[in-house]
């Protein structure tokens, strides 16, 4: 099922409650591919009906960002999330979620200022005002997100917790090409040779986890692997290599704890992320 309103949305989920199904929500910009499959997937194994919203959000989107470029199309996107098994698929127009004259904000302090957020301060306001919007309409059980996006992940749960919101975010592994490329609706930008080229961001990844497993535990000098493969890329230009706390996502100098290492690297002018959680337990 398609729908375009939160009225259709309200009323197909107070009609899966009152059969007492559990509901679980996919949160989506469109473009779909496989990494969406997969939380489609583990939401369909995990609840007895799936909502999956496909929504380019303009509140996340800056000046000069791709917000007008997105790649939309709904139709493959419908049927791709039925494939997959979802029940209801909400695709609604900018004006049907927001207010000519919106006055309200949601942000999480603190864990939204490094990372994206340092290049892109409106962002994950955006984010949490929508999701937040989202998860009222849904009132899903259980929520998923992909951990490609970690600091968004991290700021979801902190925001729920923060709020009360009674759901539950369930984090997905990553899914990348058979080549390491981390999936994105982002990658249809790239041309032959810049798709090449940005397999240096899970290349770099991956010599800076072979490091740390063999014990090194300076974060100076892990970026330093980080930012000298990078740099032997000539197509590549990072924007951030931070390692930071896997929960406040504050920078540390040493790695004492769970550590998230997470980049963005610019392709031509193409913005990719990718990251990886090192685990001391």
């Amino acid at each position: 099922m398609l729908v375009n309103t939160i009225k259709e949305v309200r009323e197909q989920v107070k009609a899966w409650r009152k059969e007492g199904l559990s509901i679980g929500y996919v949160p989506t910009m469109g473009f779909l591919h496989e990494g969406h499959k997969s939380l489609i997937e583990k939401a369909v194994s995990e609840n007895d009906r799936v909502v999956v919203s496909v929504f380019v959000n303009p509140t996340q989107f800056g000046p000069n960002e791709d917000f007008e470029d997105y790649p939309r199309d709904i139709e493959k996107d419908y049927a791709f999330c039925t494939e997959a098994g979802a029940n209801l698929v909400f695709n609604p127009e900018p004006e049907e979620m927001y207010f000519p004259d919106k006055c309200t904000t949601v942000n999480v302090e603190g864990l939204s200022k490094g990372l994206c957020g340092a290049k892109r301060p409106v962002h994950f306001g955006g984010v949490c005002l929508v999701v937040s919007k989202f998860l009222n309409i849904v009132t899903p059980d259980r929520a998923y997100f992909g951990e490609k996006d970690a600091q968004q992940l991290a700021i979801i749960k902190r925001m729920v917790r923060d709020l009360s919101i009674d759901v539950e975010i369930i984090g997905c592994p990553i899914v990348r090409e058979n080549d390491g490329l981390a999936k994105s609706s982002r990658n249809t930008y790239l041309s032959e040779d810049e798709r090449k080229a940005a397999l240096v961001l899970s290349r770099s990844l991956k010599k800076a986890n072979e490091a740390m497993e063999n014990g090194l535990r300076c974060t100076k000098e892990i970026k330093n692997i980080i930012e000298s493969e990078i740099n032997a890329e000539p197509l590549a230009k990072a924007d951030y290599i931070e390692i930071v706390d896997s929960e406040t996502l504050q920078p540390v100098e040493s790695v004492e704890k769970n550590v998230l290492v997470a980049i963005a690297v610019f392709i031509g002018k193409t913005r990719l992320i990718d990251n990886f959680t090192f685990r001391l337990n």
